[in-house]
């Protein structure tokens, strides 16, 4: 009996289509992506094998190091121009429209009050060179503690426009000295506010 002869196809795949999707992707999450701004006070925090995760919203950031430098970040943005708003109504400082705008796509800062206009005028660049910005003040002399002020006007703006508590998190270098980040524990305490998070570094169990 003779053999039933099978017609050859050929076996390669036009992939034009395939590149194009994946090209199109490409350039979605590119053009879509924000990069990572850098931080003005680069840390190394100390490891830990807690896993929670900060919270998204109503979330303010101390951070410490290099001897005792103390910047502060609040997550979002609304909050923090409101209160940049009322640390100016505190200290009798105007600031413009514009200032208080570029204040809110600022992530973190650390200067005394009476720089903070210079720092506002900076480039993003210009205020993470390393040693520009010298840090909060935090003396326990009266109306020296402006880090006290700051964490105060971040309550009352956090809540006045999302109607919550703001929760605070400590972002301490693993060789800070402790008595530093004591100090800031002290002032968040003396507003009773008694319960923070603390930023660590992921270790493995069997470190």
């Amino acid at each position: 009996m003779a053999k039933v002869k099978m017609s050859k196809k050929a076996t390669s795949i036009d992939m034009t289509a395939m590149c194009d999707v994946a090209f199109l992707l490409l350039t979605f999450f590119i053009l879509t992506a924000t990069a990572k701004q850098p931080e003005p006070l680069p840390v190394d925090t100390p490891n830990s094998t807690v896993e929670d995760k900060l919270p998204e919203k109503n979330l303010a950031i101390i951070t410490i190091g290099d001897n005792g430098k103390v910047f502060m970040g609040i997550k979002e943005i609304p909050i923090r121009r409101e209160t940049l708003k009322k640390m100016a109504e505190l200290k009798g400082v105007k600031f413009s429209d514009d200032e208080i705008t570029k204040f809110g796509l600022m992530d973190e800062f650390g200067v005394p009050f009476n720089q903070l206009k210079t720092l506002i005028g900076m480039t993003s660049t210009q205020r993470n060179v390393k040693g520009q910005q010298i840090g909060i003040p935090h003396d326990t002399i009266p109306n020296k503690n402006e880090l006290s002020d700051w964490i105060l006007q971040a309550r009352n703006a956090n809540a006045e426009t999302n109607l919550e508590q703001l929760n605070f998190a400590i972002k301490g270098d693993a060789k800070e000295q402790y008595p530093q980040i004591k100090a800031v524990m002290d002032i968040l305490q003396d507003q009773k506010v008694n319960k923070f998070y603390l930023v660590t570094g992921l270790r493995s169990d069997n470190f």
